[in-house]
């Protein structure tokens, strides 16, 4: 059987196999799953890249102001289909709150543990989120894991799919090379009330917060490191596939730790404040 025969045997939808699983069972590369564009007609696609280049650039804007904004750039939709569309691409204006994926009706949603919660150091906070990537003839999706205090970025992992594993992947590392934070915070999409990242979280015994519904500024730190890397890097390239779009986002997310300056760090860089910290508190 041919890799490519292999790959149509693929079920995203499966939620006794994860893709993880589904790949080392077929014995073909997770990359040629992940990193393949989801893929729409051409128009819809040049439609949603023009709305994600619009939010970037206008983030309190909701589907009816995006639908219309939409005709100075040469483009026409409804706000019904800019509103779909947004769903799917995981977009939602900053007063409503973020959406990269669906509640899911049966998972439990656990509260918000931030508010008014000083967080001063490495590690006693992290937080996650996905963001939505243009590709050629298509488009991928971008999870992040971030220590809060540092705004240091962690792991990272690109998928063509919302499915948990590619974000259980993403925590699993970052707990690997650097232990385990007290807190981590997310919205409250499916990936992160699924079980895959609960009994992730509840196995290394780490406190699970979950942005208000409707909250986009419970996460505010992630959505600007999304749209920063947005400005910055993918909106300079016209990105042709999931391995471009893997080495722009590897090489401007290292740019951002070990050399972007921020005002909030003294003007240091994600990676001075976290590993100087992590070993003041070694010392101590």
């Amino acid at each position: 059987m041919s890799p490519s025969e292999r790959r149509e045997m693929i079920r995203k939808e499966n939620t006794d196999l994860s893709l993880t699983r589904q790949c080392k069972l077929l014995k073909i590369s997770r990359s040629s799953v992940y990193y393949t564009p989801v893929g729409f007609d051409q128009a819809t696609i040049d439609l949603m890249h023009e709305i994600d280049r619009i939010f970037t650039k206008y983030p309190f804007f909701g589907s009816r102001q995006i639908a219309a904004y939409l005709p100075q750039s040469g483009f026409s939709a409804g706000r019904h289909r800019v509103r779909r569309l947004m769903g799917i691409m995981g977009l939602q204006a900053i007063y409503k709150g973020p959406n990269t994926s669906k509640k899911h009706p049966e998972h439990r949603i656990y509260p918000y543990l931030l508010r008014k919660l000083p967080i001063t150091r490495p590690n006693q906070v992290w937080c996650s989120d996905i963001t939505y990537i243009p590709v050629k003839n298509g488009f991928l999706y971008l999870v992040a894991i971030m220590d809060w205090a540092t705004r240091k970025v962690l792991t990272w992992r690109i998928s063509n799919t919302l499915d948990a594993s590619f974000c259980v992947e993403a925590l699993e590392e970052a707990i690997s090379k650097y232990g385990k934070p007290e807190i981590m915070n997310t919205d409250q999409g499916s990936q992160y009330t699924g079980s895959g990242w609960i009994t992730t979280l509840t196995e290394a015994k780490i406190k699970i917060s979950m942005d208000g519904r409707g909250r986009y500024l419970d996460n505010i730190f992630i959505e600007r490191l999304w749209r920063s890397l947005k400005q910055e890097a993918i909106y300079l390239h016209e990105i042709t596939d999931g391995f471009q779009a893997k080495r722009i986002s590897d090489n401007w997310i290292g740019f951002y730790n070990s050399e972007r300056p921020h005002t909030a760090l003294d003007k240091r860089a994600p990676d001075a404040a976290y590993f100087v910290q992590v070993e003041m508190r070694k010392a101590a």
